[in-house]
């Protein structure tokens, strides 16, 4: 079985600026956001979900959708900033989600006037709803964000129902690569983790926070029935021949009936707007519609 799916500060001197919120209420409005850097594709499309995009000068490489956060220009990967890069595009304000960095790279921002908030992440149905009461309480549009939240609150809650009663819950390992036989899967404390549980299932793997590389003992013991895998749109075949061919996941419920679920990365673990229709996708495509 193979299922697969596309979608397609105020300023300040101190490093204690960099102290992360825990709450959407930590945030507050910035005093101008009419030139916006947004860092996380999940808060670069909570912008465009709330039609505040008009304010972005810029977007980090992991905003991908929608298709015009693409065109913005790029200021480089969410861990790696360059503040140059940053700069470049005249920011009044800068928007990041939680694990962006370095904070050396904040620091250099905040001292030069660039007016900045973080945005806490939690791989959680209550982690997306913060992350859009936050996005408002930033934006001053604290209405919109409600009205967005309890839209998706609802929308995750209609899903959550579905798998609620289930009593055989399939056991997933989501395998980020596939090198030389080598099989680098999620343990907790990831998104991937946190999509897994949202549908109703199981982290097949739970022994360690992070991703690593499994021994063949961890495959045969994780016993997964479905592997979970990102959508990267290119021809699979030799990766599954690789995965497949793999003698631990040959032994598998997995591997015995070649189930495999693909989605599209960003999609699947972004943790944004889309995610209630991504969790309602992996739902479909593990326990039926």
């Amino acid at each position: 079985m193979t299922l697969s799916f596309r979608h397609t500060g105020i300023i300040a001197a101190t490093l204690a600026t960099l102290v992360l919120p825990t709450a959407a209420q930590d945030l507050h409005a910035f005093q101008d956001s009419s030139r916006l850097v947004s860092i996380g594709g999940s808060l670069t499309e909570i912008i465009y979900a709330l039609g505040e995009e008009d304010r972005l000068v810029a977007r980090d490489q992991t905003a991908l959708y929608p298709a015009a956060a693409a065109a913005l220009p790029d200021v480089g990967y969410m861990r790696r900033l360059a503040p140059e890069g940053v700069l470049s595009v005249g920011p009044t304000a800068l928007l990041v989600v939680e694990g962006s960095g370095p904070p050396e790279a904040l620091e250099v921002l905040v001292d030069a006037g660039v007016e900045y908030q973080t945005v806490p992440e939690s791989f959680s149905a209550e982690g997306i709803l913060t992350k859009v009461r936050a996005v408002g309480q930033a934006l001053d549009v604290t209405d919109k964000a409600e009205a967005l939240a309890s839209e998706l609150d609802a929308a995750l809650k209609a899903v959550q129902a579905r798998t609620a009663d289930l009593t055989d819950r399939k056991r997933v390992l989501f395998v980020l690569s596939v090198e030389g036989g080598k099989i680098q899967a999620s343990g907790t404390d990831t998104a991937a983790n946190g999509i897994i549980e949202l549908a109703g299932a199981l982290n097949a793997i739970t022994e360690y926070p992070g991703y690593k590389a499994l021994t063949e003992e961890a495959i045969i013991a994780a016993a997964p029935d479905v592997i979970l895998m990102m959508e990267r749109g290119e021809d699979h075949s030799a990766i599954d021949a690789d995965l497949f061919g793999n003698p631990a996941i040959a032994l598998t419920p997995a591997g015995r009936d070649h189930a495999i679920i693909r989605l599209e990365g960003s999609y699947l673990l972004g943790f944004g707007p889309r995610a209630p229709q991504a969790v309602t996708d992996l739902v479909d495509a593990l326990y039926g519609e």
